[in-house]
């Protein structure tokens, strides 16, 4: 996937968190990527980032920020429960917007957003990088060309080490805390990556005191007889792998699937094949470099992140959370 441009794009960033930070740092990979401002709720927070990554201007709002001419696409890194009013403030003032994952806190909200970005005509992306890592996206081809045969399984983990105290937003119900939308996403992304929309649904979770889940299981199935089982958890380090068996082979994705610069692949009667696919940064890049390409292609939306396939993975989160008892 080429990453090269001759033509600038000038970068806002609103919520200027942690997630911010890694993405301020990657963004400068990505050729043609402008740092052109950036908005928090403070304006010395949003002066000293700016100062910090090198972006031009900072403004103490969401609103001043999207009403620069001068920015054309805005990443919205804030807390999951207000992507979507400070996308919906982006989308209002004309620009392009990149929404971290998950874009909204549920499929009818993610849907509003969607609709917003067609009336008004502008670019709108989920930031599910993971999709345009160039290690997963090879992984994606080599499962479409047959090399491993039918897919009959798909296993992947996200888990981190807690304990989190009750304040953290991994804990907050008011920030849409919990495994699920935070880390569940990306093995919940990879079955549907390469198997499309299930036509099972079935989970189990336990809940924290505030009513988050913090220990998830869902199992996945599709009408050919494939299968996917996928945790994600806040109490305990998981593996963070990932696998996907066919008839023919099996691809293992190594722990950090969700940004891999390698994986093998294993088929019978063949030596272990390693795929490489070394890049600088956190990997973040690559979605910038996507976002650019379209905008400067003049399309709405990115082929590797539709907005179908966001609207498809919100429905199954919903779901989910309906089985598993958790409501914002």
């Amino acid at each position: 996937m080429a990453i090269m441009t001759e033509q600038k794009v000038r970068w806002g960033i609103v919520g200027l968190g942690g997630i911010a930070a890694q993405f301020a740092r990657d963004l400068p990979l990505a050729p043609g990527a402008e740092l052109a401002a950036v908005g928090s709720r403070s304006a010395e927070t949003a002066a000293a980032f700016a100062e910090r990554f090198g972006f031009a201007r900072a403004y103490g709002s969401y609103a001043e920020l999207a009403a620069d001419p001068d920015v054309d696409v805005v990443y919205v890194a804030t807390p999951h429960a207000q992507h979507l009013d400070a996308a919906l403030t982006c989308i209002e003032g004309g620009k392009a917007v990149l929404v971290e994952k998950p874009i909204t806190l549920d499929l009818a909200s993610a849907a509003s957003l969607v609709q917003a970005a067609h009336t008004r005509g502008v670019f709108l992306m989920e930031a599910m990088w993971m999709r345009l890592n160039p290690a997963v996206l090879k992984v994606a081809e080599l499962v479409a060309e047959g090399a491993i045969g039918w897919v009959s399984a798909i296993h992947a983990d996200f888990g981190l080490q807690g304990p989190f105290e009750a304040e953290h937003r991994l804990r907050n119900p008011k920030l849409g805390g919990g495994a699920l939308l935070d880390l569940g996403v990306y093995p919940i992304h990879l079955a549907h990556l390469i198997m499309g929309a299930p036509r099972s649904v079935q989970a189990w979770a336990h809940l924290t005191p505030e009513g988050v889940d913090e220990n998830t299981g869902v199992l996945l199935g599709w009408e050919a007889g494939a299968v996917a089982a996928l945790t994600c958890s806040i109490n305990g380090n998981s593996r963070n792998g990932a696998s996907i068996t066919g008839t023919d082979g099996r691809i293992d994705l190594p722990p950090g699937f969700f940004v891999p610069r390698e994986f093998v692949l294993n088929r019978p009667n063949h030596a272990p094949e390693t795929f490489q696919f070394p890049f600088e940064g956190n990997g973040y890049q690559f979605e910038a470099a996507e976002v650019q390409r379209c905008i400067l292609a003049g399309d709405l939306e990115s082929p590797h992140v539709p907005h179908a396939t966001t609207l498809e993975i919100m429905g199954l989160l919903d779901t989910i959370r309906d089985e598993i008892g958790v409501a914002y």
